[in-house]
């Protein structure tokens, strides 16, 4: 269950990313952005602001692209959830980490900000991810969770001389898996170019690389991206069995 403790909302605001075509849920999103879809009675993007609006967080900052005007026009300036929304509007694709250079200067009176995907349902305690971000001294953060993929076969490892070293029989492999919400200091923009596409995990490698942290935030909680069909029934069937859990405020 999404927790109750608040973070300074005057330090924390959010960046959510909803400029893509989602073409992997079409024909769905042929007629209405992916950040509209509906889960229940809401688009996916106004639960997330209800949820990051329950810790605390009042400043919200949307890049839009595909479809821009009917996010626009859905959302307005924030005034009807109760929170305060800008936007960004990319001319071209930028990636996953590009649109953050155009919200340069407005981002830096804040000590941090979360950067999320506009389709992402989740239970995810946003207020314990910041403290260890914050407590991490990390430039970066990445939400992970982990996911279970079963082999339905036999694997084997081989060594370079053919002769067989091991053989599980349909095992069970575990991942971190990134949830598409990463949390930054406003050290992050010393990676990241105005106008120039850039991807997460680019940008990510490219601070590590640096010589600085990036830390990984693992918790276990209900998580799924929509993009695909399957994981779009499937998030619509549990928020409508546990709203609650999704909605704490209701």
């Amino acid at each position: 269950m999404l927790g109750n403790m608040k973070f300074n909302s005057g330090r924390v605001c959010a960046v959510l990313m909803a400029g893509g075509k989602g073409t992997r849920l079409k024909p769905y999103t042929t007629y209405v952005p992916k950040p509209l879809m509906p889960i229940g009675d809401l688009p996916i993007i106004e639960v997330i602001i209800y949820q990051l609006k329950h810790y605390g967080v009042k400043d919200f900052y949307i890049c839009i692209g595909h479809m821009a005007h009917l996010i626009q026009a859905f959302l307005g300036d924030g005034s009807r959830l109760g929170v305060n929304i800008e936007y960004s509007f990319e001319e071209q694709p930028l990636g996953t980490a590009g649109p953050i250079g155009l919200l340069k200067e407005r981002l830096l009176k804040y000590d941090s900000f979360i950067s999320m995907n506009g389709d992402v349902l989740t239970t995810l305690d946003y207020s314990r991810a910041i403290s260890r971000h914050m407590e991490s001294n990390a430039i970066a953060t990445v939400c992970v969770n982990q996911r279970s993929v079963n082999i339905d076969f036999g694997v084997l490892e081989v060594g370079a001389d053919g002769i067989l070293m091991e053989y599980k029989e349909k095992p069970t492999l575990k991942y971190n898996v990134s949830m598409g919400i990463n949390i930054f200091s406003c050290d992050v923009f010393d990676y990241i170019k105005v106008r120039e596409f850039l991807n997460i995990p680019d940008l990510l490698i490219n601070i590590r690389d640096s010589g600085k942290s990036v830390y990984a935030y693992e918790e276990s909680c209900q998580w799924l991206d929509i993009g695909r069909i399957e994981d779009y029934s499937q998030a619509c069937e549990d928020f409508e069995t546990n709203r609650r859990l999704f909605l704490p405020h209701e």
